[in-house]
């Protein structure tokens, strides 16, 4: 009988959590118009107190995103942050919406990676079309790359999933199929601690 493979500590060393709270820190603060009313402290203190959360912005941070916060829940106190990167994340493009968008394209001999278990695998969610929508109202993202969004379910029973990106100073919610992947399209994630 096969084993399962031993599960992914979701910890960071303590140097590497300092490291990475530091940028995050930076960031933070050379942002400021991102996050008002936030106070870097009780950030800090959040992350300090949750490591898978500090784990999953590490994901975030290697594969391109430069996480940032972007708000607080007013409910429940959250932190919300997003993948701020100017352009979609680099170690995130060239993938398919979902696995199963993935598999037809193994059929055809391609292998792509899938947006959503990409997403999964790093703690985080993909950005839904009015967090895009409201994270464009702080900078100019996507003007050279795409980034996929959670699809409304009814849209991906009909094959189809969105992507969305800013071309000619607007932001443009679009329709592809499941299965189709570019070089420039990857996805933005959110993740609230």
């Amino acid at each position: 009988m096969r084993q399962a493979p031993p599960s992914r500590k979701k910890d960071l060393p303590a140097g590497q959590r300092r490291e990475l709270l530091r940028v995050l820190k930076a960031r933070f603060e050379k942002n400021m118009d991102r996050h008002g009313g936030v106070e870097w402290a009780k950030v800090e203190a959040k992350l300090e107190a949750n490591a898978p959360k500090l784990w999953s912005l590490n994901e975030m941070e290697k594969t391109g995103g430069e996480p940032d916060v972007v708000g607080q829940d007013k409910e429940s106190g959250e932190c919300i942050f997003y993948d701020c990167s100017t352009e979609s994340p680099k170690g995130r493009r060239n993938v398919c919406y979902d696995g199963e968008g993935q598999k037809k394209r193994q059929k055809e001999g391609l292998h792509p990676g899938s947006a959503i278990d990409m997403a999964a695998a790093m703690g985080i969610e993909i950005l839904a079309e009015e967090e895009y929508q409201g994270l464009q109202k702080v900078g100019e993202f996507d003007t050279k790359t795409q980034s996929w969004l959670k699809t409304p379910s009814e849209i991906r029973k009909l094959g189809g999933a969105v992507f969305a990106h800013r071309r000619f100073g607007r932001v443009f919610i679009c329709p592809n199929t499941a299965p189709c992947f570019y070089q420039g399209r990857g996805f933005r994630g959110s993740l609230r601690v």
